[in-house]
C-alpha cells in the first residue's frame, strides 16, 4: 500500500509562430484614424440629477409610466415599487429594477400581493417610490443598492431552500460531472489535492453497526465530485445498496491505518459480517497495492482553510453604487476565504458587499491615491478602535506591465465584460489611464455623463477583449445602446466614430491548463448578488473564459468569468467551509421568472433574422483590404483549453 504523492500541476504552453491565443491580429488597430481622446474623468463626486418633482407622470395599465412626451419610457419594479428609465429594468420584460428583485420575486412569490395592491389602490407599492433619471447602468447601480440598504430591515429573503437538495443525488441522478478540485487553486486544497481519485481507500465511521460505540471500516471511492466522494464499504463489492456521500475533506475521514495507530476498532457492516470468517486476510488481500490518503491529509485540510484576513481590517473596496471610485471598508467576518465588507460609514453595518479575499476588486489602504483612481472621502476622520490597515502583501498580485512603450490611450476601442450584466460583452472604451497599468473603462452607450459608471479593469484583466474577439469566437457582441446599424461591424463603427482599436498584442493571451470542460458542475458567486453561491454549470469554453449557468435560472442570468476566477468553488466548498448554497431554482421558481420565455426567444431570432454571422472568409475580406492571412479552426469549446479555439497566421 502506498500513499498517494501530493501534486501542483503547473502547465506550459509553447509559443506557436505568428499565432495568436485571442485568434486576433492586429489589423483593427491601423483601420482608421487616430483622433484625439474622449475627455477625462471629472473628478466631481456629485450623482446625477434626479428627475425634478414638478414633472408630470402618467400612469399607463397601472404600472408602466411614460412621460408627457412619451419619448422615454418607464417602469415599476414590480418587486420592491422602485419606479426608473424602463431601459435600465433588468432582464428583456423590463419588470423588475435588478437581479436582486427579479429572484426574490421569483422565491417569495410576491406576485399575487403586489399586483393586487396595483389593482386595490391603483398606486404601487407602498414602500417610497423614486424615480430615476440616469444612465441605465447607474439606474441599476442605485436599484440595487437600495435593495442592499434595506434587506436587513425587511422580513424578505432570496435564499431558495435546501431542504431536500443534496449534491450526492443531484450528481447521481442526472449523471454529472463535477469539476475537479484541482481546477480552483485559491480553493482549500486546490494546490495540495494530489492525484485522489476513485479506488483510493479511506477509513470511516461504520454505520451498518448496532454496537453503543463509534466504530470504523474501510470504504473505496467509487466516484469523486469536488470534494465529495461516493463510498462503498469495503466487502460490498458490486453491491451499492449502502454506497453513501460525504466530503472527503471532513473531520471523519482518515487514511487507512488511522484507526490501528489511534486503537479505534475497525468493525464490518452488519450486512456482510457472515461473507468471511478472517476479515484480516481479507483487508490484507484487497488493500495490498491500494492507495489511501496522505498522512498529513488532515492537516493539510487544516492548513488550507487558514485565511489571513481577519475582521476588523480596514480595506479599499469598490462603491457599488458608484463604479467609478472606491470606498473604505471593514472587514466584519471571513467565511472561506470570502469576506463580507461593510462600508466604513454604515453605522448599521447594513451597507456591505461580499467578495473573495483574492477578488481585483478590493486594494489595500492608499491604493487609489497611488494610481490616480477616484476614491471617496470618508465622513469618519479617526479610525475607530480596534480598526487597522489589511498589510498589502495580502491582496492579489496584478502584473508587471510596461507602460513607456506603445500603450493603451485614452479613447481606444475594445470589448470588455459588462460589470453590471455579466451575460454580456459589450463594445467599450478606454476612458482614462491609470498608473501601474490600470485603465478605465466605460461601456459605449450606456455611460453616465459623469463617468459614475466607469469600470477600473487591469491592463492583463481576462475580462477585457481586442476589438473582434467575439466575432472570432463566435461570441454574440452587445452593440452600444441605441446603435441601429446591424448587424454591428466594428470597421463602420471606428469610422463613425473616428475611432481606433486597442491593439492586440497588449492584451492578456495566457491560456493556463485550466481543467474546466463543458458540462461539468461547480459552485459559483452569483456576482450580481455577490453574497449568493449557487449550484452552476460550465456551458462553454473560450480559451479561459467560462460561461457559467445557474441551474434553474434562464440564460439571461448567466455570467462569462475567467477560469482563475476566485468566485468559482469545487463541489462541495459550501459544506466544507460553513458557508450557505443556493441549489437550483425549484420548477415554481423557474415557472415565474417569465411567463412568455418563448415568446422572448421567438422576438429575439425575429430581431436577427436575417443577419447571419460572417464566415472567417467574409471577415478576412471586409477586414484585410488585400493582404493575405488564412483562418485555421482549432479545437470545441470542449477542448479548448491551453490552447486557441480559432486563430489567424499569416501566410509567408
Amino acid at each position: 500500500m502506498e500513499n498517494t504523492k501530493d501534486l501542483t500541476e503547473h502547465s506550459t504552453h509553447s509559443e506557436r509562430k505568428r499565432r495568436d491565443s485571442f485568434g486576433m491580429f492586429d489589423g483593427y488597430d491601423s483601420c482608421s484614424e487616430d483622433t484625439s481622446s474622449s475627455s477625462s474623468s471629472d473628478e466631481s463626486e456629485e450623482e446625477v440629477a434626479p428627475l425634478p418633482s414638478s414633472l408630470p407622470i402618467i400612469k399607463n395599465n397601472g404600472q408602466v409610466y411614460t412621460y408627457p412626451d412619451g419619448k422615454s419610457g418607464m417602469a415599476t419594479c414590480e418587486m420592491c415599487g422602485m419606479v426608473g428609465v424602463r431601459d435600465a429594468f433588468y432582464s428583456k420584460t423590463k419588470r423588475f429594477c435588478s437581479v436582486s428583485c427579479s429572484r426574490s420575486y421569483s422565491s417569495n412569490s410576491k406576485k399575487a400581493s403586489i399586483l393586487a395592491r396595483l389593482q386595490v389602490t391603483g398606486k404601487p407599492p407602498t414602500k417610497k417610490a423614486k424615480v430615476l433619471q440616469k444612465q441605465p447602468l447607474v439606474a441599476k447601480l442605485a436599484a440595487y443598492a437600495q435593495y442592499q440598504a434595506t434587506l436587513q430591515s425587511q422580513a424578505k429573503t432570496k435564499s431558495v431552500s435546501l431542504e431536500g437538495f443534496s449534491w450526492g443525488n443531484y450528481i447521481n441522478s442526472n449523471s454529472f460531472i463535477a469539476a475537479p478540485v484541482t481546477c480552483f487553486k485559491h480553493a482549500p486544497m486546490g494546490t495540495c489535492w494530489g492525484d485522489i481519485s476513485e479506488n483510493v481507500r479511506v477509513e470511516v465511521p461504520n454505520t451498518d453497526c448496532s454496537l453503543p460505540t463509534k466504530v470504523f471500516w474501510i470504504a473505496g471511492i467509487v466516484k469523486l465530485a469536488g470534494y465529495n466522494a461516493l463510498l462503498r464499504y469495503e466487502g460490498f463489492e458490486s453491491d451499492s445498496s449502502l454506497d453513501f456521500w460525504c466530503n472527503i475533506c471532513g473531520s471523519d475521514i482518515h487514511p487507512v491505518g488511522w484507526c490501528a495507530a489511534s486503537g479505534k476498532p475497525l468493525v464490518p457492516p452488519r450486512t456482510i459480517q457472515h461473507k468471511y470468517t478472517n476479515w484480516k486476510a481479507f483487508l490484507v488481500k484487497r488493500l495490498t497495492g491500494a492507495k489511501t490518503l496522505p498522512p498529513d491529509f488532515s492537516q493539510k485540510v487544516s492548513e488550507s482553510m487558514q485565511y489571513p484576513f481577519k475582521p476588523s481590517m480596514r480595506v479599499e473596496v469598490v462603491d457599488k453604487t458608484h463604479l467609478c471610485r472606491t470606498r473604505v471598508a471593514i472587514v466584519e467576518s471571513v467565511i472561506g476565504g470570502r469576506l463580507r465588507l461593510v462600508y466604513e460609514e454604515s453605522e448599521d453595518k447594513s451597507d456591505d458587499f461580499w467578495c473573495h479575499m483574492y477578488s481585483p476588486l478590493i486594494h489595500h489602504i492608499g491604493w487609489s491615491r497611488s494610481i490616480g483612481h477616484r476614491f471617496k472621502r470618508s465622513d469618519i476622520t479617526k479610525k475607530q478602535d480596534g480598526h487597522f490597515d489589511t498589510p498589502p502583501h495580502l491582496f492579489a498580485k496584478v502584473k508587471d506591465v510596461d507602460q513607456t512603450g506603445e500603450w493603451y490611450k485614452e479613447g481606444m476601442k475594445l470589448e470588455a465584460i459588462d460589470p453590471l450584466n455579466l451575460s454580456a460583452i459589450c463594445v467599450a472604451t478606454i476612458r482614462k489611464v491609470l498608473a501601474d497599468g490600470f485603465l478605465m473603462i466605460g461601456i459605449d452607450g450606456s455611460e453616465a455623463a459623469d463617468g459614475s459608471d466607469w469600470f477600473c479593469y487591469h491592463a492583463t484583466s481576462p475580462s477585457i477583449f481586442p476589438v473582434g474577439f467575439c466575432e472570432i469566437n463566435m461570441i454574440e457582441l452587445t452593440p452600444p445602446r441605441g446603435y441601429t446599424k446591424l448587424p454591428f461591424k466594428w470597421f463602420d463603427y471606428l469610422r463613425e466614430t473616428g475611432s481606433i482599436a486597442a491593439p492586440v498584442k497588449l492584451f492578456n493571451k495566457d491560456v493556463p491548463n485550466h481543467g474546466f470542460r463543458v458540462g461539468m458542475k461547480l459552485e459559483a458567486v452569483d456576482l450580481m448578488e455577490p453574497r449568493l453561491v449557487c449550484v452552476a454549470t460550465v456551458t462553454r469554453i473560450i480559451h479561459r473564459l467560462l460561461r457559467i449557468h445557474f441551474d434553474g435560472w434562464e440564460e439571461e442570468y448567466d455570467q462569462w468569468v475567467d477560469c482563475e476566477s476566485p468566485d468559482l468553488y469545487p463541489v462541495g466548498w459550501c459544506q466544507l467551509t460553513g458557508y450557505q448554497l443556493q441549489p437550483p431554482a425549484p420548477q415554481t421558481s423557474r415557472e415565474s421568472q417569465s411567463g412568455s420565455s418563448k415568446q422572448k426567444k421567438k422576438a429575439k431570432s425575429q430581431q436577427y433574422k436575417g443577419h447571419k454571422k460572417m464566415t472567417p472568409l467574409q471577415l478576412k475580406e471586409e477586414l484585410l483590404d488585400g493582404e493575405e492571412y488564412s483562418f485555421l479552426q482549432g479545437a470545441s469549446d470542449q477542448e479548448s483549453n491551453g490552447s486557441a479555439s480559432y486563430y489567424i497566421k499569416q501566410e509567408p
